[in-house]
């Protein structure tokens, strides 16, 4: 299946992902794409590892590096591993002056290419609840509209 998508979509679609994911309020799920789509790719050898660098945004003051990966004429970066650190040059500092090419892709395009591409389905949310009763909110206060004996058998003037 992954056969079928070229190297370029794939870098278009996880660059999209990627940009999403740096302005998304819950990012996890775009960044969980990203990285399975990277290595994924890693693994077929259609990506290459470059080096590693120093991140852009140190956790908790403590300097770290990211692995600096490139697909077609896409860069991006994830997180290394033990033998990564052993095998692959250190880089320094991010070169703030790159910029990946700009794409327009929609992102749900792009999540469908990768997750065409990583074979993976969403799960798929049920459009109703079964067996939910009348559950209403704490502030809903029932109609009494159509509720009322008519004719009155209680006259309120006595």
């Amino acid at each position: 299946m992954s056969e079928q998508l070229s190297l370029q979509h794939i870098a278009e679609a996880v660059y999209t992902v990627n940009r999403h994911a740096k302005t998304a309020p819950e990012p996890q799920h775009l960044y969980f794409l990203k990285k399975e789509a990277i290595n994924q790719l890693l693994k077929e050898n259609r990506a290459e590892k470059i080096g590693l660098h120093f991140s852009e945004r140190p956790k908790l003051s403590n300097q770290h590096s990211t692995l600096l990966v490139k697909v077609a004429n896409y860069y991006f970066h994830i997180l290394p591993t033990k033998n990564d650190f052993k095998e692959l040059e250190h880089l320094g500092a991010l070169d703030q002056s790159y910029r990946n090419p700009r794409t327009k892709m929609s992102l749900s395009k792009a999540k469908r290419i990768i997750y065409q591409y990583i074979n993976w389905r969403p799960k798929k949310k049920p459009k109703y609840r079964h067996n939910q009763k009348n559950q209403y909110s704490s502030y809903y206060t029932p109609s009494s509209l159509g509720k009322m004996e008519w004719p009155p058998t209680k006259t309120h003037r006595q």
